[in-house]
């Protein structure tokens, strides 16, 4: 069971093997959504899933939204049911990819683990990686699309992960059981610039890491052993098992809690709500610089 990296040759050695498994493409682009079809149409890992962070792993219909924001969660139950109904089962193994250096793949990899499924691991490299490699790859037009699985039913257990309500962040604000950390890019982290939410600026107190920090320059997570080293630098002394992720809409939140996973430094939580739910609620106080 691949429970955070899968590598290209592990993939390729499950499948030859006859594993039960179920690939999502889970590509995407923040600020045009609509050409996520048109890249899974484009190219796609030969028999992947179309994962699209509005259609399926977002919701905007207020009786299903877990959390505000502009991406909320769908609750557990709808999401169950959208899993089913691609034939997804508990006893599958679950691999997650894009080809925007883990930045949407993500989202479906912690998602499944608040659904209290474990064996969901990111490709390693994504789409890019899987191509150089010689990965048998499709398109919407060949012939060779794969037959509709099943319907199935996917059963919810406890979550694995932790999700974090803007009640909460408020509650634990300025203390030391709480270490708040901002994957956005630096210019939108100091309020310099911000292109998405009304305010622009993070949450008092939060610390910044990109969460394209995480990779290095060919797109692969970076060793275990550096990024033990860079959140220790950026921790500074602060306990891990205190650090709750966030970003602009919960998304790019998630490379950051997958990395420190990959460091050996445990579980921690998601504000999914994140900068934009905060930004979007009344009195709470906001940062710059």
């Amino acid at each position: 069971m691949y429970t955070t990296l899968i590598s290209v040759s592990q993939l390729q050695a499950l499948q030859n093997q006859g594993t039960p498994l179920m690939v999502f493409d889970c590509s995407g682009d923040l600020m045009n959504p609509a050409s996520a079809d048109a890249l899974y149409a484009q190219v796609h890992v030969a028999g992947a899933q179309r994962a699209h962070l509005d259609q399926h792993l977002s919701t905007h219909d207020a009786a299903l939204a877990v959390n505000g924001g502009r991406h909320p969660l769908p609750s557990r139950d709808h999401m169950a049911t959208w899993l089913g109904s691609l034939g997804f089962t508990n006893s599958m193994q679950a691999v997650v990819y894009d080809r925007n250096r883990a930045n949407y793949c993500g989202r479906l990899w912690w998602m499944l683990k608040w659904l209290g499924h474990d064996a969901v691991a990111v490709l390693d490299g994504g789409l890019q990686a899987w191509e150089a490699a010689g990965g048998a790859v499709q398109s919407s037009n060949d012939n060779s699309a794969p037959i509709p699985n099943p319907e199935t039913t996917f059963q919810l257990r406890a979550p694995l992960r932790e999700l974090v309500q803007t009640t909460e962040v408020v509650q634990q604000l300025g203390r030391a059981t709480q270490t708040l950390i901002d994957a956005r890019a630096a210019a939108r982290y100091r309020g310099e610039v911000e292109p998405l939410d009304p305010i622009a600026g993070h949450i008092p107190g939060a610390l910044n890491r990109p969460f394209t920090e995480n990779l290095n320059a060919d797109g692969f997570f970076k060793t275990p052993e550096q990024l033990q080293q860079e959140f220790a630098h950026l921790l500074a002394g602060r306990y891990p098992a205190t650090v709750v992720h966030h970003c602009g809409s919960g998304v790019s939140a998630v490379p950051n809690i997958l990395a420190m996973e990959i460091a050996g430094l445990g579980h921690t939580a998601l504000y999914a709500g994140s900068w934009s739910e905060w930004s979007n609620t009344p009195g709470l106080p906001c940062a710059k610089g």
